[in-house]
């Protein structure tokens, strides 16, 4: 068969359709905070997954910096330890010989200048061994203090702009702790960095459920004709977690549940559930239609943060068999602490095809289980002409996206029971992802580093949306730290505080955690 034949019958195969592999640019990784938590237990299994995958460019280079001491080898063995801890599959030697084949270590405090110097000349090496410039994209996992100081370092490097190759800089959350923070840092960055380079992350948006909420809605046309507020009668979001705080006291009780969870991820799902359909799938066309959501929710006043939002704070309790303490009890957390472990709002995307239809989120912490899901429930139907006994089990359909920890897709409807009478009752049509594809959903940093080699910034947020999403919570969280009196309690293990359940409209209730 000729080259053009194959060409021409390959698109046909079905068994290889989404196995093709974008080309990506040689490039060499620097992570600022290589031995920190996060790049243990993602960054570097993703890098490996990535590279047992064949997904990696045929050149890839990697360069931790961090304070402690550390030989290059000594950093290569670190790497190879988390990886074989926290990958998702089982290491194989040579795949992880080949990946660490490339790794050095710079040591030194990030406020210190001379650390830019030396990654300069290792990023020099690399491109002298390749005999070619090689593509740079900088990893800020560190404490958010530390970002706008790594980045102006970069910048009066040298570091931030290169003619001949792309330069990125990636950025974790949090992205500020206000508006007036979130702003100013955007200001530093966009000082050093094009908006092009930038890539704010936020790990929930490389979550496979998450992404296929736009092909559930707009490559199925028996979704996208409902999707209104003629059909949609409110639209529930949940983040529930069954552990405490953990080692984390001292970043959490700066933050509580709006700033960690909702002013981030949960804003991001709301967008993704309630945005038009962009002109193309492109980077900026997504965030355009995402922006103007986040423009159309209704910024609360003072009065009225009291009626839309609720919080609370766990006290000692049971999750399964076991006895957990308190907020209060926690190691480092303050015993006068009025940091909320549990945060709600009702929210109302204010526009043509969602008004009058009430977005409820919430988040917590040590609740009854883990769970992050999206619950659109359509309107009841208008006439329920069962009669007979048993009809009470007529409900609303629902359609219901698990994001975490079993991904898939649950649709609700209405069935009778075999038998006699016509009694009606729910049943569930599921789509789970790993019995539809017999494959493991790749972790979500796997799909974030490739798109930042690739330079997609698709699934990253740009400077306008993250400034919108905290120009929703500033209201909130502003009423909130004027305000007295005791800060609401729930016991661990259950479904949150009660109130809670004054947020919801008549006829409305919380999904059972």
């Amino acid at each position: 068969m000729t080259a053009p034949e194959s060409a021409r019958v390959a698109p046909d195969n079905p068994l290889v359709a989404g196995l093709e592999r974008l080309p990506v640019q040689p490039t060499t990784l620097v992570i600022f905070g290589a031995t920190g938590d996060l790049a243990r237990r993602k960054l570097l299994p993703a890098l490996y997954n990535l590279a047992h995958e064949g997904a990696m460019p045929e050149r890839f280079h990697l360069i931790g910096v961090s304070r402690g001491d550390m030989e290059h080898e000594e950093f290569r063995k670190d790497c190879e330890h988390a990886i074989r801890e926290f990958s998702r599959r089982e290491p194989k030697d040579d795949v992880l010989t080949g990946l660490l084949s490339q790794v050095r270590y710079v040591a030194g405090t990030f406020e210190d200048q001379d650390v830019y110097a030396s990654i300069q000349e290792v990023l020099e090496e690399f491109d002298a061994e390749a005999g070619q410039r090689l593509a740079r994209a900088y990893y800020l996992s560190t404490a958010p203090m530390f970002f706008p100081v790594i980045v102006e370092a970069l910048g009066k490097q040298g570091l931030a702009l290169q003619d001949d190759v792309p330069v990125r800089v990636v950025i974790e959350k949090p992205f500020g702790t206000s508006l007036a923070e979130a702003t100013e840092l955007n200001r530093r960055v966009l000082a050093v960095f094009d908006e092009a380079q930038v890539f704010r992350i936020d790990h929930y948006l490389g979550k496979e459920t998450v992404q296929n909420m736009l092909a559930f809605r707009f490559a199925n046309g028996m979704f996208e004709p409902l999707w209104n507020r003629n059909f949609i009668d409110n639209v529930q979001i949940t983040a529930a977690e069954d552990i405490g705080i953990g080692s984390r006291a001292g970043y959490y009780d700066q933050s509580g549940a709006l700033r960690d969870l909702i002013q981030n991820h949960m804003l991001q799902l709301l967008c993704h559930v309630a945005m038009e359909p962009p002109v193309a799938f492109n980077a900026e066309e997504v965030r355009n239609e995402k922006v103007k959501v986040l423009r159309s929710i209704m910024h609360p006043s003072e009065a009225e943060t009291a009626e839309m939002s609720a919080r609370g704070q766990y006290t000692a309790g049971h999750v399964g068999a076991e006895d957990v303490p308190g907020y209060l009890q926690e190691d480092g957390v303050p015993a006068t602490s009025t940091t909320e472990t549990y945060a709600a709002l009702r929210l109302e995307v204010d526009n043509w095809r969602w008004a009058g239809v009430p977005f409820y989120l919430r988040a917590g912490k040590r609740l009854a289980r883990k769970i992050t899901e999206i619950a659109v429930t359509l309107k009841p139907v208008p006439h329920l002409a069962f009669s007979q006994q048993g009809s009470l089990g007529v409900r609303p359909n629902q359609l219901v996206m698990t994001v975490q920890p079993n991904e898939g897709v649950s649709l609700q409807l209405g069935a009778k029971i075999p038998g006699t009478r016509m009694s009606i009752r729910p049943v569930n049509m599921e789509f789970n992802y790993g019995s539809s594809f017999l494959s493991q959903s790749p972790e979500a940093y796997e799909r974030l580093i490739m798109d930042v080699m690739l330079g997609d910034p698709t699934l990253f947020t740009r400077n306008d949306e993250v400034e919108a999403q905290w120009g929703v919570c500033d209201p909130i969280l502003s009423s909130w730290a004027a305000s007295s009196g005791p800060l609401p309690t729930y016991e661990s293990g259950s479904q949150g505080p009660l109130e809670a359940e004054r947020l919801l409209l008549p006829g409305h209730r919380w999904r059972a955690i």
